[in-house]
């Protein structure tokens, strides 16, 4: 069927396109057209958990890994070959069960759905399953029920749904069956419709089907799901390409090392073994190990902030960066409407949190008053706590309140008071949407009251006097001026205006009166604004957020007022410029990330703009983070490179999407999160270039040696033994070092920086080349010491530069700690998991010099004093020199202000 604008047609010309009446379709009639149209919410793409799991094996470094597994088994070292193997199921098992998880968030929006629906067919009501709705069913609604389908209204009374999962919407919308909306209307503004997924909280009503299935606004959005690519994280980015690196340098290294060994007369086995061993060794098999355990570390850490993680490279994702999406509603303010002013004619008070209790104080200009010895502000609390149907209970010093937001937040008003309910209800008018106000009778003290709530301009008109100095003037043209002035000023400030009135009653003559006449010449007792306040430090986390270099951007379904207010109190935007979803379809990509950039706010968004926001802002470069609660929000976060989902008022769908669950839906989480995010890309960062400037110092001193026809300074076991010392603890404890000062003053690193940037490919290269350096000195010198006592043989020489080999390491993994600071600025002992793990090593390289079983199984023989004294020399110079520099600067040069000595 053709997309239609059916908020635009009216009862009667939606009922002929669809060829429906108000006493429904026949049975057989809905039943030929379910045959016709039978799409239900389903994915296209059904999912097969055994290719998801084999499809876990073809990634880069996985292939990388199998191929050192076969490369281990074969040279006998079934040790490595297990570790290998064992690194790489547990690898392939997380990437599966993080992308089942996240391919079951369509499977949730099926869940939205509602089981049944009260259709009329033939005339008759009967219930049926919601599956089995047809378009042009007459569909009824009441409080309480989850909307079936997409409907246009045909009837409705006093209805109001709770649209704030598909819209954002902070307060439930009243419907109006009667009305016919403009072609443009954006989706929240669509009065004439309920729509599937959303819930009526309020009044009754009936509607003819127009959208079931995939051709509702949620099925759009699951569509929108199923067709989002998801792309590769950066680390994920890097990782590949370095392992398509270490291939080829592996390949090119070992044939040459091996080739010349063969050319110069060297036994071919021999060769064979040293060039495998080599690729061992050149492969830093333990590298996804040990970035699989700094991410769940950092998980862990992320976790006590209240951020629970999904997906490990999520953590990385989010110390690049640069802009977050955030919704409004539940995520930047507190998702409770709150009153925020008072006024009566004789004073205006301002709410503000107490900063000794949970309670709010009222204020009257910079002082605190007690509202209930102002009789104007008294009599207001008093009706709000009377004329409202909400109600409160309170557990463990949490409240919680149940009803419609606007009255919870009268609720809330009255309990910072000491005013309790007094008297018991006669008579309700409820509230309706044409006469916008609700009144109650009440008896107390044998006396009874009209209290009357609702729009302020409405109340107005009602109204014959004033309460004033506690007497009831007569209502002036100057009294009626000053609250509609006043209403206009807070309107401006997006604050949602009640007007309050009240009478005393007759006894034996009101009852006769209608709801009309009762309501009239009422004494107007003030007026209230109320708002979704902003989150308690948001205000905060968005200035730490700028000055980290990223700039935040608020994306909602709410009006664009109160988005402008709510994004100008905490700081998003200064000009208080607002984008809406009419805008965003008139713009083109430059003009709409121009907008995106200069004002930061859009307001009365459809799930489409919002992912293409993110679009937009990912193709000029921008790794974009997206944060909301909503199901409007999920395509949006799944599409961003870093989805956050609201853990408390969040959906499943919301969840299920995401990346990151904030569990107490605090947007200061956020920040926190970008935080551990780049201290665990720095920490990445840092082993990676401890591991490969290692195994380039391996692969050096080889190729070196055989460049100058020398003989082997290292047998393949030891090569291993070298690689399994060095490679494990050492670099999984400097995955552990603690975050670095200033960390969250710096820009986010680009996007595309390549894992090398910073000069530290040079870093890596250069210490390589010392370590392989020393190494064949230290061999050069045993050599010599061979032949000065006379000695034949290689084991003293071998076993030299195998302990100078194995210690150059081991010095080498505090200098990379950090890229700036030195091991002694930063406290050496600081990271006691690094002391623990290299004093680990070196008593593991002990036991290969001095246990007998292993000296014969590795070929080493015991070193003596002068021996082990050339090996420290050479191998601690760098790092004796460091503190040498750090001793001196902090004796005799002021302050800590010394300069930084560079890795």
């Amino acid at each position: 069927m053709t997309k239609r604008k059916w908020w635009s047609q009216s009862v009667d010309e939606t009922l002929t396109i669809l060829k429906s009446s108000k006493s429904g379709l026949s049975c057989e009639d809905a039943a030929n057209r379910k045959t016709n149209n039978s799409e239900m919410i389903t994915n296209d793409q059904t999912m097969n958990p055994v290719r998801m799991f084999l499809n876990q094996f073809t990634d880069t470094m996985i292939l990388v890994l199998l191929g050192a597994t076969v490369v281990s088994g074969l040279v006998g070292a079934m040790i490595d070959a297990i570790t290998i193997m064992i690194i790489v199921l547990i690898n392939a098992v997380l990437g599966f069960v993080q992308e089942y998880k996240a391919e079951k968030s369509l499977e949730e929006i099926k869940k939205l759905a509602a089981s049944y629906a009260e259709v009329i067919r033939s005339g008759e009501r009967i219930q049926i399953l919601a599956q089995e709705l047809v378009d042009g069913d007459i569909v009824l609604v009441e409080a309480g029920t989850k909307v079936p389908a997409d409907i246009r209204l045909i009837q409705s009374f006093s209805l109001e749904a709770d649209e704030s999962a598909l819209t954002g919407e902070s307060v439930p919308v009243e419907k109006d069956a009667n009305l016919c909306c403009e072609v443009n209307t954006p989706l929240a503004e669509q009065a004439n419709m309920v729509f599937m997924g959303t819930a009526i909280n309020r009044g009754r009503g009936s509607g003819v089907v127009v959208a079931t299935g995939m051709q509702t606004i949620m099925g759009e959005i699951a569509q929108m799901m199923i067709e989002i690519d998801r792309s590769m994280t950066p680390l994920q980015i890097k990782l590949d390409q370095l392992g398509k690196i270490l291939i080829i340098i592996c390949m090119v290294v070992c044939a040459a090392v091996a080739g010349m060994g063969i050319y110069r007369g060297e036994p071919v086995l021999t060769m064979f073994l040293a060039g495998i061993s080599l690729a061992v060794a050149a492969i830093p098999e333990g590298l996804p190990a040990i970035v699989t355990v700094v991410l769940a570390v950092g998980i862990q850490r992320m976790a006590k902030r209240n951020a629970i993680v999904r997906k490990l490279p999520a953590v990385e994702t989010l110390g690049c960066t640069t802009v977050i999406c955030s919704d409004k509603t539940g995520t930047l303010t507190c998702n409770q409407m709150k009153v925020q002013r008072l006024a009566s004619v004789d004073s205006i008070l301002r709410m503000e949190q107490s900063e000794q209790n949970d309670r709010q104080q009222f204020i009257r200009k910079n002082d605190v008053v007690d509202p209930m010895k102002l009789p104007g502000i008294h009599r207001i609390i008093d009706i709000s706590l009377h004329c409202n149907n909400a109600s409160i209970k309170k557990q463990n010093r949490k409240i919680e309140f149940f009803g419609d937001p606007t009255e919870a937040a009268l609720l809330l008003l009255a309990s910072n008071t000491s005013l309790e309910k007094q008297g018991h209800l006669i008579k309700e008018i409820p509230f309706d949407s044409e006469r916008k106000r609700m009144s109650v009778v009440i008896e107390r003290n044998g006396e009874q009251y009209l209290f009357v709530k609702g729009a302020l301009e409405v109340i107005i008109g009602t109204c014959s006097y004033v309460l004033k100095n506690e007497r009831n003037d007569l209502m002036r043209t100057q009294e009626r001026n000053y609250f509609m002035k006043l209403q206009e000023e807070w309107a401006a400030e997006a604050l949602r205006i009640l007007g309050f009135a009240f009478r005393k009653l007759e006894k034996g003559k009101w009852e006769h009166l209608t709801d009309k006449d009762l309501e009239k010449d009422l004494i107007l007792t003030g007026m209230c604004g109320m708002i979704d306040p902003p989150r308690p430090g948001v205000k905060q986390s968005v200035k730490n957020c700028i000055d980290a270099g990223i700039f935040p951007i608020m994306i909602t379904g709410d009006h664009p007022s109160t988005a402008a207010a709510i994004a100008k109190q905490i700081g998003i935007s200064k000009e208080g410029g607002v984008i809406t979803g009419l805008q965003i379809d008139q713009l083109n990509d430059k003009e709409l990330y121009k907008r995106a950039v200069n004002d930061r706010v859009f307001a009365r968004v459809s799930p489409q703009h919002k992912n293409r926001i993110v679009t937009v802002l990912k193709n000029k470069g921008h790794v974009v983070a997206m944060t909301g609660d909503g199901v409007n929000d999920a395509p949006a976060i799944k599409a961003s490179d870093i989805g956050v989902a609201m853990g408390i008022t969040g959906t499943q769908v919301t969840k299920e999407a995401a990346s990151m669950i904030l569990t107490d839906d605090d947007f200061s989480t956020i920040v926190e999160a970008v935080y551990e995010g780049r201290a665990i890309y720095d920490n990445i960062r840092k082993f990676i270039r401890y591991l490969l400037g290692c195994n380039i110092g391996e692969v050096l001193v080889m190729f070196v040696s055989s460049l100058f026809a020398m003989p082997l300074p290292l047998l393949p076991i030891q090569i291993l033994w070298v690689n399994l010392v060095t490679d494990g603890l050492p670099a999984m404890a400097l995955g552990l070092e603690p975050p670095e000062p200033g960390i969250m003053t710096r820009k986010p690193r680009p996007k595309n920086e390549s894992i090398f940037a910073r000069k530290m490919g040079v870093y890596i290269f250069s210490r390589g080349m010392y370590i392989a350096f020393i190494s064949l000195a230290a061999f050069v010198i045993g050599m010599a010491c061979v032949r000065m006592s006379g000695m034949s043989g290689l084991e003293l020489p071998r076993t030299m530069a195998f302990t100078t080999l194995v210690m150059a390491q081991l010095f080498y993994v505090f200098e990379c700690r950090s890229e700036k600071y030195s091991p002694f600025e930063l406290g050496f002992f600081k990271n006691r998991f690094l002391i623990v793990a290299v004093t680990c090593s070196v008593i593991m390289q002990l036991c290969v010099l001095y246990l007998p079983f292993m000296q014969g199984a590795f070929k080493t023989v015991p070193l003596n004093g002068w021996q082990w004294g050339v090996i420290l020399l050479l191998t601690g110079i760098r790092l004796l020199w460091k503190f040498i520099l750090y001793t001196y600067q902090s004796l005799f040069v002021s302050g800590n202000n010394y300069v930084k000595i560079k890795p």
